[in-house]
């Protein structure tokens, strides 16, 4: 993490029980996805769509217009249906257009 990042998460609940979760850094100008863990009994089940959808909406409300993932760890596909492009070797999505 750069000098100038803050670490945080975004903690997925369905029933009381955490099936999600996400670690992001917020940058200058924009905000990266870390990772994106979902149980994996509930995967496929839209639950990361709807994390994203909520990590899309703390970006706007923060004035980032940008969120940036630097690795996908076999998961492009799931960044290609939430809206990413690949750029070089890391995803990104512009958000709040």
């Amino acid at each position: 993490m750069s000098s100038d990042a803050t670490a945080c998460g975004l903690l997925g609940k369905l029933l009381g029980d955490i099936v999600a979760v996400v670690e992001m850094e917020l940058t200058a100008d924009a905000l990266r996805v870390r990772d994106i863990l979902v149980a994996r009994e509930l995967r496929r089940k839209r639950i990361g769509r709807v994390m994203m959808r909520e990590v899309e909406q703390l970006a706007v409300k923060m004035d980032r217009r940008r969120l940036i993932v630097d690795d996908a760890c076999g998961a492009q596909e799931f960044f290609r249906r939430v809206g990413f492009e690949a750029e070089g070797a890391r995803w990104v999505r512009v958000v709040g257009s």
